[in-house]
């Protein structure tokens, strides 16, 4: 897949904004020129890689007319990542692509306080060189994260045009990723939509949270819920869901279940690890009870649709066990 006007990283595209385009903001234009996602373009912007009139600006300039705005692919960097012989769960793997079921307790990518134990480290180590290199020096092949004490399924690049492809695919919600959880509570209704953007929390910036009134930090989130299953244990109500992501912000599920008042059990930052059952059972209870089951997505180079599952991880499982009995 090449990049209308973009040969390959290191080359640069300039284009000249029209009366249509006058108004957007700087990182959604830059990404429908480039082909890229907002966050691939949002660290473009700060290092420089993307100019308006020759300038640095912020990403949520508000382009006009004539503007000249020029985006360079930056030469891939030499990762200062160490490869790390860590076992990787491998659903899937060809010449393009790596389907990881990561486990509960594992970091996505090196970060303030988790310099390496990571996926991109296990990765490098399994793939050698054949990473994409277009997530930076910190994310090679990462399209999409989950959170540290989620469980589940990821899809990883390992050249940069598979890379493109499925960011397109995520970027137009054709991805397709299908969560269980355990929620605090019971939902009354047997199925219906959390339709709530998601921001950064005004005040806990470790946090996210959803901002109802028109925000530029607030981006559009929506979640479809299914419930699979109600409980009654230790004084409180459990429901067993099914979430299907229509997009995938920072911590979407987590923060669109706390937002209707049922924090997924486990949750310490949304406020589900509360109750006594967590209290009697925290040993099989590390975060959030939260895993990504199921995904879906168009091949980037066969065009095949793929749909890939892994089952709960043993803990999540028995907590299911114990809170709705065993299928």
């Amino acid at each position: 897949m090449k990049i209308e006007g973009m040969e390959a990283l290191g080359e640069s595209l300039a284009v000249c904004v029209t009366a249509e385009d006058a108004g957007n903001r700087l990182d959604q234009y830059a990404a429908a020129q480039a082909g890229l996602t907002r966050s691939a373009v949002s660290r473009l912007i700060e290092t420089g890689s993307i100019l308006v009139n020759e300038k640095s600006v912020a990403k949520n300039y508000r382009l006009r007319v004539g503007d000249a705005v020029t985006i360079t692919l930056p030469e891939p960097e030499v990762s200062e990542i160490l490869p790390q012989n860590i076992p990787l769960d491998v659903v899937y793997e060809d010449e393009d692509l790596i389907v990881i079921n990561k486990p509960v307790g594992m970091v996505v990518h090196p970060a303030p306080g988790n310099p390496d134990g990571t996926l991109v480290n296990a990765l490098l180590y399994h793939c050698g060189g054949s990473l994409s290199g277009i997530g930076g020096v910190i994310r090679p092949g990462i399209v999409h994260r989950i959170d540290k004490e989620t469980s589940g399924l990821l899809v990883v690049a390992k050249n940069d045009e598979a890379h493109l492809f499925l960011a397109e695919q995520l970027k137009g919600h054709r991805i397709n990723r299908i969560y269980q959880a355990i929620a605090v509570g019971n939902f009354r209704e047997e199925r219906g939509t959390i339709d709530a953007p998601i921001g950064r929390h005004p005040v806990d910036r470790k946090k996210m949270a959803v901002i109802r009134n028109p925000d530029l930090t607030a981006r559009e989130a929506v979640t479809h819920w299914q419930v699979l299953g109600r409980a009654e244990a230790e004084g409180n109500c459990f429901t067993w869901l099914r979430c299907e992501l229509e997009t995938g912000r920072t911590h979407q599920i987590r923060v669109h279940c706390a937002s209707v008042g049922h924090p997924l059990l486990g949750d310490a930052l949304y406020g589900g690890n509360g109750t006594r059952f967590e209290a009697k059972h925290r040993a099989l209870i590390c975060g959030q009870c939260l895993h990504a089951g199921e995904i879906s997505f168009v091949h980037p180079r066969t065009k095949e649709t793929m749909t890939f599952t892994c089952p709960l991880p043993e803990d999540l499982a028995r907590v299911k066990a114990l809170l709705f009995g065993a299928e």
